[in-house]
């Protein structure tokens, strides 16, 4: 288990939760899975039933099973493992972050309960300060992501003095638009090791530019390697081709988000590009289309994201 010492950083993929046709878990791809994130994205840490692995469609003990797998089976490959442990019942929170910590994940994150809402600050983190608590041992990550929680409580506010309440907080999954308030929460805490995470991968070089440590996001599960490519020509210092890298990865995406994209379509395209059945999602998510399928593959293929042989067709708009 990693030591809170242990920063988490660089990219996170939020994992998908492949199903079979007839909606349940299907375990038995996920060492496939780990391989595939390692081997060919590049990406070495997870984040495990969150949005894109439909935690909160999961049942408790779905939710725990799932946690196992992934901490089993990305054991010596795998450098860090978090969990989200997010809910709508406190108690189920807290049984979630408490088993996280026996099966030795490295991490637990939550988002803000949301449908009795807490309004004000002191309000969550008296229920974020309750669950980090039923695993004291756990790096904490607060998941910011008000657009799905209507939690509209901003991060900056949330994260002054958090470390007197909640002393295992190590950092902050920000899925927001909102580039003054995750710029400010890095801004007011430069004296704090926390980790940075920033979750909307379209944005991510804007983020980086703000002091982002990583990213945590459900493109990264087959644009790891893509992006792992703009950090690196960041971190050099070459903005010109970072800007370069951020703009292919926001052609597909844009492209996408036109035809209507959600947990569904990552579903379908992790299928496509991997090989790994991802399946269907589960009630009330529908099925991705053949013809979405169909789009996101040609765009793939045009962007030279997809390495299929002779299906490259020179397109001017693939990436360097």
């Amino acid at each position: 288990m990693a030591s809170p010492q242990k920063k988490l950083q660089g990219l996170v993929a939020a994992t998908i939760t492949p199903m079979t046709e007839n909606g349940e878990i299907n375990f038995s791809v996920i060492g496939q899975y780990v391989d595939y994130l390692v081997k060919e994205q590049g990406v070495k840490n997870i984040f495990v039933n969150g949005t894109t692995g439909e935690g909160l469609s999961l049942s408790i003990s779905e939710r725990r099973l799932v946690a196992e797998e992934w901490v089993t089976r990305g054991k010596n490959k795998l450098d860090q493992v978090v969990i989200h442990v997010g809910a709508l019942s406190l108690k189920e929170s807290q049984e979630l972050a408490q088993h996280a910590a026996e099966i030795g994940a490295d991490g637990i994150a939550v988002i803000a309960p949301f449908f009795l809402k807490p309004w004000t600050k002191d309000v969550l983190i008296n229920f974020l300060k309750e669950v980090a608590a039923a695993a004291p041992a756990l790096p904490f990550y607060y998941y910011h992501i008000p657009a799905l929680t209507g939690v509209k409580i901003r991060a900056e506010e949330l994260l002054n003095g958090i470390q007197d309440k909640i002393p295992t907080f190590q950092g902050l999954k920000f899925s927001d638009t909102d580039l003054l308030d995750f710029g400010q929460c890095v801004d007011q805490n430069r004296q704090q090791q926390f980790a940075f995470l920033f979750g909307v991968d379209e944005q991510l070089l804007s983020a980086l530019v703000m002091g982002a440590t990583g990213a945590v996001g459900s493109t990264y599960n087959y644009l790891g390697k893509k992006t792992n490519q703009m950090l690196e020509a960041f971190e050099r210092k070459d903005f010109s081709l970072a800007l370069n890298y951020q703009f292919c990865i926001q052609r597909f995406i844009n492209f996408v988000v036109k035809l209507g994209f959600g947990v569904s379509q990552t579903k379908a395209i992790m299928t496509l590009v991997s090989g790994i059945p991802m399946g269907p999602p589960r009630l009330p998510l529908q099925k991705a289309s053949r013809e979405f399928t169909e789009n996101a593959e040609a765009k793939l293929k045009s962007l030279d994201f997809l390495s299929f042989t002779g299906l490259k067709d020179g397109n001017l708009e693939a990436c360097s």
